[in-house]
């Protein structure tokens, strides 16, 4: 049985259910209408960066859903700049994931496209939903959505993206 897991919220605790069950799978390549999602696994001067939702205790990685008439890699960088500040970086697409849990999108598998960014300058504020970023030597504990983003990193070392930890 899968196990639910819930978010302490600033408003009280929600229940985050969606991904309940999530699995996850990973691809070479999709046709490109089917990507919806960019998440980045970024680090700087070999430590980790996530970033913290303003109404959420938990660490995610940045992404978030592809806008209309915005290409894949397009919405990463935008993803990068409104969740961490990202101002210059390399960025590199991995691989392509998806994502099918009973409670989202109607049990559906979900695509999206996973890169790995170097950054070398962040912006001085935050501009958007996130409240805070962190730089860190080690993965975090407390995962926003932690039958994913751990998969995703495991995926890119994997595949050579990530040499060290």
């Amino acid at each position: 049985m899968a196990a639910l897991f819930y978010h302490r919220m600033k408003k009280g605790v929600c229940k985050m259910a969606w991904y309940d069950g999530a699995v996850v799978r990973f691809y070479d390549r999709v046709d490109d209408a089917l990507l919806k999602f960019a998440v980045i696994i970024a680090k700087t001067d070999g430590k980790w960066v996530f970033c913290k939702h303003r109404e959420r205790d938990t660490y995610e990685l940045p992404g978030g859903h592809r806008e209309a008439g915005e290409t894949v890699m397009e919405a990463a960088k935008r993803e990068l700049y409104e969740e961490i500040g990202a101002l210059t970086y390399s960025l590199m697409p991995v691989c392509v994931y998806s994502v099918s849990a009973p409670g989202n999108f109607n049990g559906e598998e979900s695509f999206g496209m996973l890169f790995y960014a170097e950054i070398t300058k962040f912006e001085d504020e935050l501009h958007s939903e996130i409240e805070s970023i962190i730089i860190t030597d080690r993965l975090v504990d407390n995962w926003a959505y932690p039958p994913i983003h751990p998969k995703l990193i495991d995926e890119a070392r994997r595949r050579g993206f990530i040499k060290h930890d």
